[in-house]
């Protein structure tokens, strides 16, 4: 190898990855060990040859040979190849220079089990209870190959034989030593040889024409199909951006193989061996790689990052039917993203570690909405309204360098195949009849709330002495008979679920489903709520809209304050809300706690600077109202947080189109009246109302005058809802 072109070359391929749009996150390198490596990765695309040996290079600080498919050895390529390490899968001295570098230290190696690009990730066969890796390739099927297994024992073989050798047979340590170019033995016998398995992932997966493969068709007329296919493939990944999560597995000890006693005779014999003679224990080593080969395959694809796509094309793949809601493939999407998935040991892409309650909702980060245009593109589903038709052929396969191009969701799906408990999980998800799976959706939501309720309130009630009783932070359902209309009402800043109590129980008695979410941070300590973001509160009440959607027919929002300012939120990026009720919505604020965040704040960056963060003011004194719910404490974080929140939806207030009734005191000292006039008047429904109340208090919903707020909205319901009386 020459170092110069070595090095060279990794400048280049860094200059490259800077340049490429590609996310490499590289997790396990602590599973490195200290020896002779040899990786053994799964091989999807050309990405691999250069990015993974700059990687590894970067992690062990020394060479990374890697063999490559002879047919790349032509011309001036082939000399550039030798020049930076990679070998030839036909080099007729390939083996023996692996060994050599390994004994001697000089480099690492890179070996693709599978033999070759696996273009369709099909690489596992499960038949009549009989399971096992198998390769597909255009020449028909194989299984993977031995020969990093193979490398492995016979550089560990000769290892130990050179120990045993130098008490032994001083001539024949000496013939090994210069027949593997070793200058001095004790390094060689310090080190031990281990195989490290090693999963790329790449997400997303897709396939256009870019860049790329624009210049190889106008410089390169009739290109075949299998290099157009992977232009169009790689160039993509690295232009538009992709995922690259690298996994390191635990290393395979390879001398733990070589206990056996025909293995142990070979290595004792003072006869001397070459390197490819025949000897008694090369059957059992044989046995040995044979184990060894798949133990480390099973290990490349244990370490698969698991994907949003991953999940989708899976579930399409067995749904038993080949007409489905599309909002009931959402909902099997977020339990198999949350609650299936949660007890697995699969890996997880990083985007799966975060609340999937968008995939219920908004699907704001376009998860699905990005995998059905995929599926739609490639004629793998079809749609008809709100209806997806999944393809007949699904899972026929196209031409092997097509497949990419013509079936990336199958392709998709065949990544996971070997992750057997995931699979299990996912086929019974898709065989569920509906109404369980909403069943299992509410449940679980329910769940989810009371204990994140009860770990919130136990954290709290240890470190805060202003901690409210418990019922007055539980979150609550209402139910009815009639699942028809269920309502989700949501309580305000510094409060908790019973300052809706009654106006939810007065809607209950009416006859509709009633779920009152506990906003985060609330209805526990000031101090929780120091340490939310108003985000958090938006999930709290998308989890609420989960429940009451998957129970009710309709769903109908409403809230108080904050609360209001929450229920309108959702209406702007949910479609199928009936309409909305806002009470007190905050668009402007007029107490003196909100006027004087901003001082706070300024005054809080100057001590941070200046090193004093005891001087820093985190709280403001609160009188509230209702002492025995709301905080007497009042977080200035919360406060900027809740700002924020109005900033964010003020101009997304003209997306709201459901009939709607906003409802204000006429003297409320916290919330200016002429901000809720402005929320009324952005709102683009046609059926919308303005009720002003003359009170001088923020809190109107409860008290002597609230019957009147009662009222207003339960024939504002029945009004728009089209009810005569109740549900």
């Amino acid at each position: 190898m020459n170092k110069f072109a070595y090095r060279t070359t990794g400048f280049a391929v860094k200059a490259f990855s800077d340049l490429s749009r590609a996310r490499v996150t590289i997790h396990g390198e602590e599973n490195i060990p200290e020896g002779a490596i040899i990786f053994a990765i799964n091989h999807f695309t050309r990405i691999e040859t250069l990015l993974i040996p700059y990687h590894i290079n970067r992690i062990i600080n020394k060479p990374v040979w890697s063999l490559a498919d002879f047919s790349l050895f032509e011309g001036n390529l082939g000399k550039w190849l030798n020049q930076v390490g990679a070998i030839s899968t036909r080099s007729p001295d390939r083996d023996l220079l692996i060994v050599k570098t390994l004994l001697t230290g000089e480099a690492a190696w890179i070996i693709f089990p599978e033999g070759r690009m696996v273009k369709n990730k099909k690489v596992y066969e499960k038949e009549r209870k009989k399971e096992r890796f198998i390769i597909e390739s255009p020449e028909g099927k194989h299984p993977p190959h031995t020969g990093t297994a193979t490398l492995a024992l016979r550089t560990e073989f000769y290892r130990k034989r050179l120990a045993k050798m130098r008490t032994e047979n001083s001539l024949e340590a000496k013939r090994l030593m210069d027949l593997y170019q070793i200058e001095s033995i004790e390094p060689a016998l310090e080190r031990e040889t281990y195989i490290v398995p090693v999963n790329l992932t790449y997400y997303p997966i897709r396939v256009r024409e870019n860049f790329f493969s624009r210049m190889a068709d106008l410089f390169f007329r009739e290109l075949p199909d299998r290099i157009i296919e992977e232009v169009m493939t790689e160039g993509t990944m690295l232009l538009e951006g992709v995922d690259v999560d690298i996994r390191f597995g635990e290393p395979i000890r390879i001398s733990q193989y070589m206990k056996s006693n025909i293995i142990k005779n070979d290595i004792n014999s003072i006869m001397p061996i070459n390197f490819d003679d025949e000897i008694p224990s090369r059957r059992m080593m044989k046995m040995s790689a044979q184990k060894i080969m798949q133990r480390y395959m099973s290990a490349i694809y244990s370490l698969t990052t698991v994907n949003h796509d991953h999940i989708f094309a899976t579930l399409l793949k067995y749904l038993p039917v080949n007409e489905i809601e599309e909002e009931d493939f959402r909902r099997r999407a977020f339990l198999a993203t949350t609650v299936d998935l949660a007890k697995m040991t699969a890996y997880r892409h990083r985007s799966l570690n975060q609340n999937q309650i968008h995939l219920l909702t908004d699907d704001r980060f376009k998860k699905i909405e990005n995998f059905l245009a995929l599926a739609i593109e490639k004629k793998v589903i079809s749609r008809k309204g709100q209806i997806l038709i999944k393809d007949r052929g699904f899972c026929e396969a196209p031409d092997f360098h097509r497949i990419r191009i013509d079936n990336p969701v199958l392709v998709i799906a065949n990544e996971i195949e070997p992750l057997n408990t995931l699979q299990g999980h996912l086929k019974r998800l898709a065989w569920q009849p509906s109404i369980r799976i909403k069943y299992w959706i509410t449940k679980y939501l329910q769940e989810k709330a009371d204990f994140e309720f009860e770990k919130d309130y136990t954290q709290a009630s240890c470190q805060d002495e202003y901690t409210k009783d418990k019922f007055v932070g539980r979150p609550f359902l209402i139910k009815n008979a009639a699942p028809e209309i269920g309502i989700i009402l949501v309580h305000g800043y510094m409060a908790a679920p019973l300052e809706v109590k009654a106006l939810a129980q007065f809607l209950g008695e009416k006859g509709y489903w009633v779920y009152v979410p506990r906003l985060k941070g609330h209805g526990t300590s000031h101090k929780d709520l120091a340490n939310r973001t108003y985000m958090d509160w938006v999930l709290s009440v998308e989890e609420g809209y989960g429940i009451i959607k998957n129970c009710c027919k309709k769903v109908v929002m409403g809230g108080f304050s904050t609360g209001a300012g929450l229920a309108l939120d959702i209406c702007t990026r949910v479609s199928d809300i009936a309409a909305v009720f806002a009470i007190s919505p905050p668009l402007k604020l007029q107490n003196f706690s909100a006027k004087f965040v901003p001082a706070v704040s300024l005054w809080n960056r100057l001590m941070k600077k200046l090193s004093l963060e005891s001087a820093q003011k985190e709280f403001v004194e609160n009188n509230p109202e209702n002492p025995h719910i709301n905080y007497h404490f009042n977080p200035i974080s919360g406060l900027m947080e809740l700002e924020r929140l109005m900033d964010a939806l003020e101009s997304r207030l003209s997306q709201i189109t459901v009939p709607a009734l906003v409802i204000q005191g006429y003297g409320d000292p916290v919330v200016d009246p002429e901000g809720s006039r402005q929320v009324f008047e952005r709102l683009s429904s046609e059926d919308k109302e303005y009720l002003l109340i003359r009170s001088d208090r923020h809190g109107i919903i409860n008290g002597e005058k609230a019957w009147r707020i009662y009222q207003a909205i339960g024939l504002f319901l029945e009004r728009v809802l089209g009810l005569k009386s109740g549900c």
